[in-house]
């Protein structure tokens, strides 16, 4: 931004104007949309991109089909075993080694089955179903979680560039600026003093231009964690910040859907039916044996029959103790979902009450703290004329300036952030979140 006509025609350079230089911008950028726009990148195309790429999103449902296949198997009976030996084989005296010779020698085959309740494979069932819902839970609090971040880092990268475009403006009428000063010092109208400060300018400017591409670059670093080699590309598009899908008066029942909490609700489901398990495990399974012993050919077969039942003779401190421990158990998850549940509210209340805090703020920097800002650069530049201001002056308000409108930026990135955190609570694509009114940008 350039506070000085030209020295051909003045001896001083030209008053830049931001907002005329952004007009100009704005209208270039109009110009070369139609070419960009094949290759642009926009907020919601990362975030595909980014839901594409996640392979914990993979991860989740491989699981989810892991538990449901389990689900299939728990609720089966056990497999018969197959008994195979010899009873009462000699080892010593004449029939020693014999299978035939001794009417006790027996070589026995049978099948043993455990009959288990049929309650018991419906729990066992159920638990792996409700972890199968869980997982379910879990994947949509994953693509909350990338597309959030995917946001994030997208809006990083397009306040970065947006920073830098304004920091590379301002050095090249800096140093238009320091030809401006230099000409006027060879034609005696300026002093040494007045070159320094217009060098030491541009100076301070190429120093702000190597940090702001820094941040360029490591915005696309963390982009391409998300999207892969487009992180590249032009980006397209700035999202309307000032509106979200939350609606605070209904906050504490959309935020009942979070899909955190949705992970806690299927936490607790899978806790109760453990313990609905350990109830069932307080009556004892049966166990069925059939076998068939074959002896010497002289004397008969045999067949043998039997039932195996477990004695619970100390239920009080093993199947009671275990059932308690179930019932304690669930009461933690559905303490534990009630208390993130409660978190979950405050952080979210004390980010919508930021987010608009800072749209009244982005507000002022548009209505007051930036034209304020831009009137004393030419206020200062007025007195130049007059020869009642230095060019340090000048200098020194072009730069105040500068740091407003950066200020104003760095506020709308902080906004912006905010707003991806709020607005992507929820997956783009999911339907728990209850319909919610969008804030208008009007709303105080």
């Amino acid at each position: 931004m350039s506070f000085f006509f030209s020295a051909r025609r003045h001896g001083r350079a030209p008053l830049f104007s931001l907002t005329g230089y952004l007009a100009v911008l704005a209208t270039a950028l109009t110009l070369a949309a139609p070419a960009l726009a094949a290759d642009a990148l926009s907020l919601a195309e990362a975030q595909r991109l980014a839901i594409e790429r996640s392979r914990q999103i993979t991860a989740q449902d491989a699981a989810v089909t892991a538990s449901r296949e389990m689900a299939v198997a728990a609720g089966r009976l056990p497999d018969p075993v197959l008994k195979i030996g010899v009873d009462n084989l000699p080892v010593s005296g004449p029939d020693r080694g014999s299978f035939t010779a001794d009417f006790m020698t027996m070589r026995r085959i049978g099948v043993m089955q455990e009959i288990t309740r049929s309650d018991k494979r419906s729990f066992r069932a159920e638990r792996y179903q409700r972890e199968a819902d869980k997982g379910l839970a879990e994947k949509d609090k994953t693509i909350a979680n990338v597309e959030r971040a995917a946001a994030i880092a997208w809006l990083d990268r397009y306040y970065a560039e947006a920073m830098a475009s304004v920091i590379a403006s301002q050095r090249e009428e800096a140093q238009r600026e320091r030809e401006a000063a230099d000409a006027a010092y060879r034609a005696g109208r300026a002093s040494q003093a007045d070159v320094l400060s217009a060098r030491a300018a541009v100076a301070q400017f190429d120093d702000r231009m190597d940090d702001a591409a820094r941040r360029v670059r490591s915005a696309k670093i963390s982009l391409a964690r998300w999207v892969g080699d487009i992180a590249d590309q032009p980006l397209s598009g700035q999202p309307a910040i000032d509106t979200i899908r939350l609606d605070p008066a209904s906050l504490d029942t959309q935020l009942a859907h979070h899909p955190e909490i949705a992970v806690l609700n299927k936490q607790v489901d899978v806790a109760a039916t453990e313990a609905k398990l350990a109830e069932a495990n307080k009556k004892s399974d049966w166990t069925v044996e059939v076998g068939y012993a074959q002896r010497g050919p002289g004397y008969s077969d045999m067949i043998s029959f039997g039932v195996s039942v477990p004695l619970q003779w100390d239920q009080k401190n093993r199947q009671d103790r275990e059932l308690a421990a179930k019932l304690v158990t669930a009461e933690q998850a559905r303490a534990e979902r009630d208390e993130m549940l409660r978190a979950h509210t405050a952080q979210t209340r004390v980010m919508l009450t930021e987010w608009q805090t800072n749209r009244e703020r982005l507000a002022r920097y548009s209505r007051e703290l930036i034209p304020l800002a831009q009137e004393r650069s030419v206020a200062t530049l007025a007195a130049y004329r007059g020869g009642k201001a230095m060019l340090a002056e000048v200098l020194a308000a072009r730069r105040s300036e500068l740091d407003v409108r950066l200020s104003g930026l760095q506020l709308e990135a902080d906004t912006a952030r905010l707003w991806a955190e709020l607005n992507f609570l929820f997956p783009t694509s999911h339907g728990a979140m209850p319909a919610a009114a969008a804030i208008s940008r009007n709303m105080k």
